[in-house]
């Protein structure tokens, strides 16, 4: 393995740990998200210490001797709606092949969302596999309800209210809160089948005297506690928050790693609360009219991810009679489903914003469609990806070989040079570039090939962990190519790396070490004369990417296992068959001999290298004339 490759596995390294830390939060996002922290923390305390008789009252608080009263009272501040009794309600299901949606009649919301094909897989104690259905949007706590400004100057929340349900089939109902002043807030959804999609729609009617009559739109709030449906959480929240699409501006979100708030005066297209696979998505037929985003992190001990909470302006011109459509999505993150909703929904799918999730988008995403829709089991599918990738770039990996060969034979006429300059290393440099540039050599050529096949790597770091279609996808030991396939589970936690072993990333990283090990034997003579330095990195580097994989993905380390044996195999037979040493020596001869033309860059290296060689010598001296 000689220098250049080493450092291209060097700059792959560095630039994985730049990577990784792209999307970490700067100083100022840190210092805003502790002021959201605080700002939640005084509110809550605000609330703490309020006065009774300024506290909200809920039914929950009101005795069941107190309840004939407090109805009476609750029906004069609503303006004639019923008010909804403490607890549950009566509940309605509607469903499909693929989802069962329960709502509740109490404030009429949805309470579960459940998804009949999709199972979250968590380990016991004992290591056994346990199951059960992934549940959405069925957190007690949540809430989705709509808040009217009255005239009054009070405001009506339709989660204090009782509804009644109409149910016309097991795929539509209608949910309605009625005032006996005559006032109407009708809630219509309409289940697709075999779809994620829900139509909805909001009906006000007779609404009109009681509205101020300045208002132009009502407030439709939504709170949801996300919950945890991944064996790797550290990923999940990392991959879970609220997106939403500004008009003219595109899809946006809050931060991923903390606490944190946005506030859109501009119209807004949809809002997703999403996790790392799974999402509730509400898109307006036409816009909201602006929208504030919020994103609470939660405790790792907290059965909740994360606590995501919307606000959005819904417009509604006539209270006498008006109606607002809207879809939800509520569903896998399914890339060609989201996208089916337009609006760039699926810009939700984490493939990342650069390059390398364009990448993912529209070269790696449809290849593995293709391949899957006729492979069965992903592994494989990886499997013929890696070997599609290698083919493609082969002639890179060629080049690469080939440079290494010529630096080989050019190993006895640099090593003179180390050796006549041994106490100059500044010369060296020089001599060497000029036996480079007589024997037509690029001292580059064994680097650049690596480093054009980053963006691939790159890709496919953020592709396995946001296509669900890897999600408890089984191969070989592995039941979840999603997250790591841990094969050993420690007693303690290493940081960064976690609890446990994953076979595929240590079996990659012994592959990495034996590929390290074979190279230094086939240029024996290169590697005597390496620096110590490099020569302990090439053992170093399998070791520190061995920590920071450990948790990633299975279907990556799968790849790169698979990548690094098809590494060793193209090496070994490219040497074997396509390298020839004899005929790499006359080619250099016969580049010494033809007359030699200085390309821009080598003379600005040599220029670069004579000046660094003055500055050394000008400190010499000064540094002599001071003993």
């Amino acid at each position: 393995m000689d220098r250049n490759y080493i450092t291209g596995m060097i700059l792959l390294f560095v630039l994985f740990i730049i990577y990784t830390q792209i999307n970490a939060p700067t100083p100022e996002e840190l210092e805003r998200q502790e002021f959201v922290r605080d700002s939640i923390q005084q509110a809550q305390a605000a609330i703490e210490t309020k006065p009774i008789e300024e506290v909200e009252v809920q039914p929950e608080t009101i005795s069941q001797k107190e309840d004939s009263l407090f109805n009476i009272q609750m029906l004069s501040a609503n303006m004639g709606f019923t008010p909804a009794p403490k607890g549950q309600g009566r509940t309605t299901v509607l469903e499909n092949d693929v989802m069962r949606i329960v709502f509740d009649e109490n404030g009429g919301q949805i309470r579960e969302v459940l998804m009949k094909n999709y199972d979250v897989l968590l380990e016991d104690s004992l290591g056994n596999e346990v199951r059960y259905p992934v549940k959405l949007m069925d957190h007690i706590n949540n809430t989705f309800h709509y808040e009217i400004p009255l005239a009054n100057g009070t405001t009506l929340k339709t989660s204090r209210l009782l509804h009644s349900i109409k149910k016309s089939n097991n795929k539509s109902l209608t949910l309605t809160a009625q005032s006996n002043l005559g006032g109407i807030i009708e809630q219509t959804f309409s289940l697709r089948d075999g779809s994620y999609v829900l139509d909805y729609d909001i009906n006000i009617r007779n609404m009109g005297n009681v509205v101020d009559e300045e208002t132009k739109s009502i407030q439709l709030y939504w709170k949801n506690h996300l919950n945890k449906l991944e064996k790797n959480v550290q990923f999940e929240k990392m991959y879970s928050t609220v997106y939403f699409y500004e008009a003219d501006e595109g899809t946006d979100y809050c931060s991923c790693r903390g606490d944190d708030e946005q506030a859109i005066e501009n119209r807004i297209k949809w809002v997703s609360n999403a996790n790392q696979f799974f999402s509730s998505n509400l898109v307006a037929d036409s816009a909201f009219l602006n929208g504030e985003f919020t994103t609470e992190t939660t405790e790792e001990d907290d059965p909740t991810l994360k606590i995501l909470t919307s606000s959005v302006s819904v417009p509604i011109d006539n209270f006498g009679s008006d109606q607002f459509g809207m879809q939800f999505y509520i569903g896998p993150n399914d890339f060609d489903a989201l996208k089916a909703m337009g609006s760039d929904l699926s810009d939700i799918v984490p493939f990342g914003w650069s390059i390398f999730g364009s990448i993912n988008r529209w070269i790696i995403r449809p290849l593995f469609k293709f391949l899957s829709s006729f492979i069965g089991n992903m592994g494989i599918v990886i499997l013929i990806l890696t070997f599609i990738v290698k083919s493609l770039v082969f002639p890179l990996t060629y080049k690469m070989l080939h440079s290494q060969s010529k630096m080989a034979a050019l190993k006895p006429v640099t090593a003179g040079i180390k050796e006549k300059y041994k106490d100059d290393m500044q010369k060296q440099q020089m001599e060497s570039m000029k036996i480079y540039r007589e024997y037509g050599v690029n001292p580059m050529g064994g680097c650049f090939p690596m480093l054009l096949q980053m963006p691939i790597w790159f890709a496919l770091y953020r592709f396995f962990p946001a296509s669900i279609e890897f999600r408890q996808a089984s191969f070989l030991w592995a039941n979840d190519l999603s997250t790591y396939d841990s094969i050993i589970q420690l007693p303690f936690s290493i940081p960064m790396m976690g609890s446990h072993i994953s076979l595929f990333t240590l079996l990659w990283v012994i592959s990495l070490l034996a590929y390290t090990y074979y190279n230094i034997k086939l240029n024996m003579d290169m590697t005597t004369a390496m620096n110590p330095m490099m020569k302990n990195m090439q053992f170093i580097m399998p070791i520190m990417f061995f920590v920071f994989l450990n948790q990633y993905a299975a279907g990556l380390t799968c790849y790169l296992l698979f990548s690094n044996l098809f590494n060793i195999g193209q090496t070994i037979g490219t040497k074997k068959f396509l390298i020839n040493e004899e005929k790499i020596k006359e080619q250099l001869r016969a580049n010494k001999a033809k007359p030699k033309k200085t390309s821009g860059f080598q003379a600005r290296l040599q220029k670069a290298l004579e000046e660094q060689k003055k500055i050394a010598e000008t400190k010499q001296k000064k540094q002599n004339r001071k003993r």
